[in-house]
This record gives structure tokens, sequence and C-alpha cells, in this order.
């Protein structure tokens, strides 16, 4: 992540103004959902290395990933006690501070350097500690709730859901949970309470939203078919924004052309077009923009 730690008062979200700017074009804001555990970081990561940015200095990285998990909101004694015993819910849009959240990806989106809350999962915990952002050409902001709020999905220049089967995304769930201290029987409970109607509610449906949807997460990253050389065209030459997201949606490989009740479990389709490893969403407002070289 194209970061640095600071010494902030743990608000995040402002400005970071002893920090000089460093002149590039306007940032390419992604947007990357789907449920928890189903290889959000992963894939972001992922889309990093494949364009080589992972080994480079943070504040040289023109690739930056922020994850929605920083924005939970700051808990009352009340709540942290619920959060500690697995009785707060997460995955409800309410559990994050949307209005910094938002406040943070427009100071990114107009190329600032900003501050950012980090949060502690083990203690449920906004800390002191902020977390410096530097300015970069591309953006990849992940959660699962990024699409939730029009204010927010409308930000994106492209949004991607990972799609990955529940009985994977659990498993995962799981593990990770477990070495964050908790015991089996909380995380399962909580998943039965929480989670997993969170998802069926809020995540979910915003799949219809999205552009391009990667089944399988990162499994389908590294197919050879799949070229990311566009983003990297993006970030080497300053290709523009509008060239770079038409090419990255040439590049989806399986195309489902959805009908138009654009229901997140609606299994009718008006075509099939065999391109490969991704999915794309036919709802979108980018659709149009391929529609006259399929047909």
């Amino acid at each position: 992540m194209a970061s640095a730690s600071g010494g902030g008062g743990g608000g995040g979200g402002g400005a970071a103004a002893a920090e000089p700017e460093r002149p590039h074009q306007r940032p390419f804001l992604i947007g990357v959902s789907g449920g928890t555990a189903s290889g959000k970081s992963t894939v972001c990561e992922k889309i990093m290395e494949l364009l080589g940015q992972h080994e480079v200095d943070h504040r040289q990285r023109k690739l930056v990933i922020l994850s929605q998990d920083r924005f939970y909101k700051v808990l009352t004694a009340e709540q942290k006690a619920k959060a500690l015993k697995g009785q707060y819910n997460f995955d409800h849009p309410d559990a994050f501070d949307n209005d910094l959240m938002h406040m943070t990806l427009k100071h990114i989106v107009e190329g600032k350097t900003v501050e950012v809350p980090t949060y502690d999962f083990v203690t449920h915990s906004r800390l002191l500690e902020t977390t410096v952002v530097y300015p970069a050409d591309v953006v990849l902001f992940e959660g699962i709730l990024v699409f939730y709020s029009q204010e927010i999905r409308d930000m994106f220049h492209l949004r991607l859901f990972v799609d990955t089967d529940s009985d994977v995304r659990l498993s995962r769930r799981v593990l990770r949970d477990m070495n964050r201290g908790r015991d089996l029987e909380q995380i399962l409970t909580q998943y039965t309470t929480f989670v997993k109607p969170a998802f069926e509610e809020f995540c979910l449906p915003t799949k219809k939203y999205a552009d391009v949807i990667i089944p399988r997460g990162v499994d389908n990253m590294g197919h050879p078919s799949l070229s990311w050389s566009s983003l990297h065209d993006y970030l080497l030459v300053g290709l523009p924004a509008s060239s770079l997201l038409q090419s990255i949606l040439h590049s989806a490989k399986v195309i489902f052309l959805k009908c138009s009740c654009h229901q997140p479990d609606c299994t009718a389709y008006s075509g099939h077009f065999e391109w490969g490893h991704l999915q794309m969403a036919a709802g979108s407002s980018k659709w149009a923009e391929l529609q006259e070289d399929i047909s």
C-alpha cells in the first residue's frame, strides 16, 4: 500500500498539509467489493504485483490500496462490550463512518496526501495513529459495502465484484478470526447472526452495480488471456482514463448479458459470450461502450 505510518490524532481523512504534493494526473479510482473473505484484498495485491508496484517505495508508488475496514466507527463503551462478545454487527452499513470515508476518497481523487484511520480488529478500536496515503495514479478501494452508498459508488471509474463461494468464504473467515484470538463458537454465531444476513441484504444486491465480476477471486487473475497492460500503460505513459476504462472492459473474457431485472440472484441471460475467465455485468453504464463490438 502506498502509505507510511504517521502520528496523527486518530480522526483521519484530513489532508496532510506538511507533505508536499507529487504532481500527477487525476487518479483512476477502482472499487473492489464482495462478501467477507471473498479475496478482495488478495485481488488488489495481485493487481499491484502484476503492475510491478509491490516493490516500489511507498512514497513513489503509482497505485494505492485502501480498505473500507479502516473506516469503522468509533464504538461506545456499550458497543465495544458487545463487539468483544461477538454481538455487534460490523457488516451493517451503519457500522462505517461514511462521511469520513467519502471525504477521504474525495481528497484522494483531488490528488491530496491524506491521513486515514488505523483500526485494531483485536480490541475493536480506532487507534490514535493514522496512516499517510500519498497521491497515486490508480487507487483500489476495497470492502464489503463500497458500492452500497450511491455517493461513494458514483466516485468509482471502475467497479469490480469478487464472487467467491459462500463455503469458501466461511472457512477463510473462521481461520482469520481464530488468528485474531476469537473462539470458534463466537465466530460461527456471529456469522449466522450478522455476517450472512447482512451479506444477503446489503452486499449481494450491490453486485448489480459491478462492471466486472471476478469469480473465484485471485484464482482467475493469473490467466494468460487476462491482460493488465492497460493499467500498466496508464501508470507509465499517462494513458487517458477513458482509454484505460475501455481497454480494461475489453479484456473481460466471459461476458454474461443479464436480463433487465438486474436482480443479483437472477439466472436469466439474454446471451453468453465465452471470452475467458471474467464476467462483466451488462447492466452497468459502461456496457454501452462494448455493445457495438459484440453485436
